[in-house]
């Protein structure tokens, strides 16, 4: 199926709330993923796996970082065509100078870039779900189908239904209900489908009964241009998406593999950590379907003596002598002391290596000090974490501040980018 008369949108999100501190000073798509990706990383991976190399990111808060990782990452030759580009909220003579109010509105005051003769199809993807897709597929499903609109679909269970957009479609797989995160028998019951009708499609439904929307879209251009151009609604789960299927044909797109939306500080973690294991749910190793980043030019990961297992350990770290790293992620130049134990924790390492003239200074270095132990913990970029520190959290606490070097959310200790911790710290 081509692609080649398709652009992807990808939805940056908002301020990040529910990933904060990981968005006290990012872009939601800019958070680092698995050692040594980014969010956005995974969405544009996803295109480009399947022939599509048009997209454009929208996003309005903290996007530096990612605009240069895109800038730096994402660079096709000039006989390709190809391009991914940054769209951040700016003033515009038909809009004003608000900022964005929402997805569907980000996407309406952008409309001037999508509606090009060459454009056909409009993809509309999240920019914090981890996954992999072959678009062509949900393409397919669309064209044959006749549909105005397609959105990807995957089976749940009704115990999981309430925290997502759950949809009801007939035997022809046309979407006719939809409700957002029902929390009632009753609501539920006017979505639920018959799992026969999830099994007689190719898919093992093992008794669930619940189509949750996973938020990818693909519109025909003239129809979304449509319905934004002659609504206010400013966001595309809540309004675009249940106004489209009153009015014009909605497809579902059954998909059954993995997918997690990466929505808040304990899905981050759990995720990064399900990566580290012998049969991840998600395996990034994938040859057929790579998934992409900046390349770095690092040197080698240097090991002492140290004992390592169920972990990802990135380019450019140096680990000690008698270090334990157990179900971890160890991102890009992490410098790990000696006598150092990391259990269950996610350390995303450095944005440089440290020379010599500022550790011969006295300040306390970048990375992990000699006797420190970490358990179930996020050290995001640049930490510096003295000697014989112990973060475990063990009395379960729950702090916040926006400043606070650790903080606990969702029940996970979290060094902030930047953020220091003295010798023999504990708690």
């Amino acid at each position: 199926m081509d692609l080649s008369r398709t652009i992807a949108l990808i939805l940056g999100g908002g301020r990040g709330t529910r990933l904060f501190p990981l968005t006290k000073i990012r872009a939601k798509p800019a958070v680092p993923l698995a050692a040594k990706y980014r969010l956005i990383d995974i969405p544009i991976s996803n295109c480009i796996n399947s022939g599509l190399n048009r997209a454009y990111v929208l996003t309005q808060f903290l996007s530096e970082s990612l605009h240069r990782h895109l800038r730096q990452t994402y660079n096709f030759d000039h006989f390709s065509g190809g391009f991914v580009e940054l769209l951040a909220a700016q003033e515009t003579v038909e809009e004003g100078s608000d900022w964005y109010q929402g997805t569907a509105d980000a996407v309406r005051k952008n409309l001037v870039h999508l509606e090009e003769d060459w454009i056909e199809h409009i993809l509309i993807l999240s920019g914090d779900q981890l996954y992999r897709m072959d678009f062509r597929d949900m393409m397919r499903t669309h064209v044959e189908s006749g549909a105005h609109a397609t959105i990807a679909g995957i089976p749940v269970s009704r115990q999981d239904a309430s925290s997502l957009g759950i949809m009801q479609v007939d035997d022809s797989g046309q979407v006719r209900g939809f409700v957002e995160k029902p929390q009632t028998e009753e609501q539920l019951a006017t979505v639920r489908m018959d799992p026969s009708w999830i099994d007689a499609h190719g898919i093992e439904s093992n008794g669930r009964d619940c189509l949750a929307s996973m938020g990818l879209y693909i519109f025909n251009k003239s129809v979304m241009v449509d319905l934004l151009r002659n609504t206010r609604h400013e966001d595309f789960g809540r309004e675009v998406f249940p106004e489209a299927i009153k009015s014009h044909k909605v497809q579902v797109h059954l998909f059954d593999g993995y997918w997690e939306d990466i929505g808040t500080i304990r899905a981050f973690y759990e995720a990064n950590l399900s990566l580290a294991g012998k049969a991840p749910p998600f395996d990034i190793r994938d040859r057929d379907a790579p998934i992409y980043s900046r390349p770095r030019f690092l040197p080698p990961t240097i090991m002492g003596d140290a004992k390592i297992t169920g972990s990802l350990i990135a380019d450019g770290c140096r680990i000690g002598t008698n270090v334990t790293i157990e179900n971890s992620v160890i991102g890009l130049r992490t410098v790990i002391a000696d006598n150092v134990t990391i259990k269950d924790s996610v350390v995303m390492g450095a944005d440089y290596i440290e020379d010599s003239s500022t550790l011969a200074s006295g300040v306390l270095p970048i990375g992990i000090g000699d006797g420190t132990y970490i358990s179930g913990t996020i050290l995001d970029k640049n930490c510096r974490i003295g000697k014989n520190v112990r973060i475990t959290n063990a009395e379960g606490v729950e702090t916040h501040g926006e400043d606070v070097a650790l903080q606990v959310r969702d029940g996970i200790s979290i060094v902030i980018k930047n953020g220091q911790i003295e010798d023999g710290f504990e708690m």
